[in-house]
């Protein structure tokens, strides 16, 4: 009889998922104040054993502290971190630590505390008003040693120098430690923003050098056959160039794009098509006043293979009205360039942020404009210039000027100032 030979049967090896470290300024903090709690009631206990006689009611001080152990032992672990350290926690925390204050009164002698006896809590309370600091900052830090002190001082009976002292340190160090929490999640927050965009900029960079060596050859190769062949493989060639120029300028877009919302987007759109519907739009469209948007996104549609559009790296908000406005100015500058410089007129779109305004300038390597030859125009009736352009500026507050020398192209200068739909 063959032996009967088998493969062991052995149990797939489970690849345990890499390890996740979260770094965080304040993780450092809440293990600190996790030991203090910790250390700060062996104290109070070992100060409560070595005066035990001397309470007035020692079996009602031995309660608390013993409600104070329990609770403890039941919670010690919530300050591990920020999401196990709720605000129904803290409260708890604080209350517990305000009712030994106040029960110190009752339980101890009057001797001892006129000579500045410890509180039941002793120290310990000063972890709870902690809690408070670091996890909602210097606000919640002052309201919780405000009402630390009002403890004190009535389980006093009144203002005394070392409880002064006492309150006085536990308030301005809880409220120095929340201020000094938020400036680290703020810089946190900033050093997490600054590798993002280093991450995304090595993402472009690698997608760039692909792009370059791929997509831009072939489309550069395109246009430049199209233009050898000719007829329709001309306007190929033509649609091809439009689309590298395209391609070219999002490459290399210096800046992360701010996360949108869907409901952005299509604001935006909806700005886009009016703009592109209409060089004479008086207004933005229904509902397109009610807050700010980008005038880079406006103006990106006039980019192409003979337009070239430069924007900050950041976002231009104005006011959608105004914005809608300066984008068909700029549309009706760019019209005359086509249609008085021809179509093989070469135009540059500037987009600048000023703190008070917004400047766009466009400018074309036309023949230029004879001297003299805008102001025929209005007499004769054709208000394109004057109408088109200056009168938008005009409505919103703006200025247009024009600067042309002939033989050396045209340049139209758009100023619109900031208003309720200005910088945000």
């Amino acid at each position: 009889m063959a032996q009967d030979r088998r493969w062991p049967r052995t149990k797939p090896e489970r690849t345990k998922p890499p390890r996740v470290i979260r770094m965080s300024v304040e993780l450092p903090l809440w293990r600190a104040l996790t030991g203090y709690r910790i250390l700060t009631l062996g104290y109070a206990l070992a100060l409560f054993i070595v005066n035990y006689r001397d309470f007035a009611h020692p079996l009602g001080a031995a309660c608390y502290m013993a409600g104070l152990t329990g609770w403890m032992a039941l919670t010690w672990s919530r300050t591990t971190s920020p999401e196990r350290c709720t605000k129904r926690f803290l409260v708890g925390d604080l209350t517990i630590a305000l009712g030994g204050i106040l029960l110190t009164s009752a339980v101890d002698s009057w001797a001892r505390i006129d000579d500045g006896a410890p509180t039941l809590p002793s120290i310990w309370v000063a972890g709870a008003v902690l809690g408070f600091a670091i996890k909602g900052g210097w606000r919640w830090a002052a309201l919780a040693s405000t009402l630390v002190a009002i403890a004190n001082l009535v389980e006093r009976g009144g203002i005394a120098r070392d409880t002064v002292h006492n309150v006085l340190l536990v308030w301005v160090a809880s409220i120095a430690i929340g201020y000094i929490v938020e400036v680290a999640r703020a810089s946190e927050r900033t050093l997490a923003r600054a590798l993002q965009i280093e991450a995304a900029t090595r993402e472009r960079e690698r997608l760039a050098r692909d792009i370059h060596d791929s997509v831009l050859q072939v489309l550069a190769m395109v246009q430049r056959r199209g233009a050898e062949i000719g007829g329709e493989a001309a306007e190929l060639g033509r649609m091809a160039g439009e689309q590298e120029i395209a391609l070219r300028s999002l490459v290399s877009s210096g800046m992360v794009p701010a996360q949108r919302t869907p409901e952005q987007d299509a604001k935006d759109a909806e700005l886009v098509q009016a703009v592109r519907a209409s060089g004479k739009l008086a207004a933005a469209p229904e509902g397109g006043d009610g807050g700010p948007c980008d005038v880079r996104v406006l103006l990106a549609v006039h980019a192409g293979a003979r337009v070239s559009f430069a924007e900050p790296g950041t976002p231009v908000m104005l006011g959608a009205g105004a914005a809608v406005e300066l984008a068909a100015a700029v549309s009706a500058a760019l019209d005359n360039v086509r249609q008085h410089a021809g179509e093989e007129a070469r135009a540059w779109i500037l987009l600048e942020d000023e703190p008070r305004e917004v400047l766009v300038t466009v400018r074309d390597d036309g023949p230029g404009i004879a001297e003299g030859r805008l102001a025929d125009a209005e007499r004769e009736g054709r208000m394109g210039v004057a109408l088109s352009i200056r009168g938008r500026l005009r409505d919103l507050g703006g200025s247009a000027e024009l600067v042309s020398v002939p033989g050396q192209g045209t340049e139209v200068e758009l100023r619109v100032p900031r208003g309720n739909g200005g910088r945000q």
